[in-house]
Formats: C-alpha cells, structure tokens, sequence
C-alpha cells in the first residue's frame, strides 16, 4: 500500500473519506467514511449566550495559520491519538500548500486552545481540536465558522458528533446526503480567512 501522501489525502477528500492512524497496529493508516457523517451547519451554528459573552470579551486572541505544526501536535499530544508522525508530516506539507489551516486562541501570548482542518472548494474538513485553557478551542470554532460564512463556505464536515459540539447544532446525515452536499461544496469559489479583524456583534444563530 502507498504511503499517505498530499495528493492522497486530497482525492480521499474528494471521495468523502479521511485517514486516521491505528496505534494499536503501528500507526497503520486507515480510511473513513462514517454513515451518518456529522456536520455543523453553518446557516444554523448556535452558540450558547455565556460563550457569545466570552467572544465579546475578546478575551483570547485568535489567529489563523500563525502556527500550523503546534497545533496539529497540541492535538496529537493525549494518551491515544490517531494523528501520528505520518499524518503530522502529510498535514504540514499540505499547510505549505495552501490546503490545510489552523486557527489558533492565545492567551498572554501562550497558545491555549485551537483546531485545524483542510480547504477544498467551499468545504471545510474539521479535523480536530485542543485545549489548554477553558472554552480556548470553543471560542476558535466560533471564529472559524464566522469566517468560512464571510468566506463563501457551504460545507463544515465534522466526521463525529461529539458531546463537546452538540451544542453548537451538530446535525447527521446520511453518507448518499454528505456526498451530494460535497460535491456542491467542492465546485464553489471560496475564501479562506477573509476577514482580519472580528467585529464586537455578529449574529451567529442563521
């Protein structure tokens, strides 16, 4: 079997799979394509009040693309993980291409929480989140759904509901659902990040 590779990666994408590591059979890699897929769907992305104040607080500052590796190795960084080695070096070579961001939450200039993904077209593929400090990642994904909607995005794919982001309105679809709305996704024009500054209102309920 080839070893995982950018090109790899992005045509699994494309197909509506994803790869993830196995430590129990040495980092084997494996490929994805739950049924139900899980996404957060951005017209509907609910945030609950006590984090909208905290995000008004500005309390942490969030960035994008500042620090691609850290991020993905703060994810990595539990007892058992699926990101190993091989996908932490395919993921850096895919953020040196333009395809995979991370968007990052400091506090006193200390990287406290964040996520990454990869950007194909108008979809997002979240991938997975950290934090150091409470409500850090949360307040990252409430900045990146904001810039994905400015941006054009129509797709942010999340592979698993997770208690963590059922609050923000995780809905399941079936994989026949997903692969249609990918292929909508794919074929739009999209921007990554477009805005640099993050307003004191933004109305995050649809």
């Amino acid at each position: 079997m080839p070893s995982l590779t950018p090109h790899i990666v992005l045509q699994g994408y494309r197909m509506g799979a994803f790869p993830m590591a196995n430590p129990r059979r040495g980092d084997e890699i494996s490929w994805y394509a739950p049924d139900p897929r899980a996404i957060l769907p951005l017209n509907e992305f609910r945030v609950p009040k006590n984090l909208a104040k905290l995000v008004k607080r500005r309390k942490f500052e969030v960035t994008s693309d500042r620090d691609f590796e850290a991020v993905i190795r703060a994810c990595a960084d539990r007892p058992s993980t699926w990101i190993s080695e091989e996908i932490i070096r395919v993921y850096c070579e895919l953020h040196r291409m333009g395809y995979a961001h991370s968007v990052e939450s400091r506090l006193e200039g200390s990287l406290v929480g964040g996520l990454y993904g990869v950007a194909l077209g108008g979809a997002f593929f979240g991938e997975s989140m950290f934090f150091r400090e409470t409500d850090a990642s949360k307040v990252a994904l409430v900045h990146l759904v904001r810039q994905l909607r400015a941006g054009g995005f129509s797709l942010l794919d999340i592979q698993y509901s997770t208690p963590h982001l059922e609050q923000f309105g995780v809905a399941e679809i079936s994989r026949r659902e997903y692969e249609t709305r990918l292929v909508r996704a794919l074929l739009r024009e999209a921007s990554w990040w477009p805005e640099d500054s993050f307003p004191q209102t933004a109305n995050w309920n649809g």
